[in-house]
């Protein structure tokens, strides 16, 4: 037998060895596997137990009891609810019947014109493909650069023109372009 059989009366000593390099602030921890997977695993597969809040705000543990001193009970909360829905209702009328105003009024101000001067009521009323191009514009498109081309397709009819740059208080950084002319679009 290697145990012996009679224990000594004297405490044993235990030695614990410190060394003075050791380092506690930065020691690995005790998770073993890739981090990654452990970070996943975390988020595919949340813990169900929620005792604090999530940073977000998405989760908060005193919601409930916020809602309870707020709102104290159902019948409470559904006539909020309805009240809401009631206020929005209002709203939609409100927006509808001044839409159907203007529309009505815009209808006058057509049919009048309509009586006035039929020329104008049809150049109004007039619908255009913002793609198509006459033979002038395509002859003209022949002759000019690519970026000179690809202002004038930028550009519709009738739109507010998009090389006009906006108004500033201050001057470019580059300066004037002394250079840049406008393109005469032919109608």
């Amino acid at each position: 037998m290697s145990t012996p059989l009679v224990y000594s009366s004297r405490p044993q000593l235990q030695l614990k060895f410190f060394r003075a390099t050791a380092r506690t602030y930065a020691a690995p921890s005790e998770q073993t596997g890739d981090p990654k997977q452990n970070i996943l695993r975390r988020v595919l597969y949340p813990s169900n137990i929620r005792s604090r809040s999530t940073p977000v705000g998405t989760w908060r543990t005193d919601v409930g009891r916020a809602l309870q001193r707020a709102i104290p009970s159902k019948q409470a909360h559904d006539t909020i609810e309805r009240a809401w829905l009631l206020y929005k209702r209002h709203q939609r009328q409100k927006r509808e019947t001044e839409m159907a105003r203007k529309f009505e009024c815009m209808k006058t101000a057509m049919d009048k014109l309509r009586e006035l001067d039929l020329r104008l009521y049809m150049e109004a009323n007039k619908k255009e493909d913002p793609r198509v191009r006459s033979q002038e514009e395509k002859q003209m498109m022949k002759t000019m650069r690519a970026s000179e081309i690809r202002a004038m397709e930028a550009r519709l009819q009738g739109l507010f023109p998009r090389e006009l740059r906006i108004p500033t208080d201050t001057p470019s950084r580059t300066g004037w372009k002394y250079e840049w002319q406008s393109f005469k679009r032919p109608l």
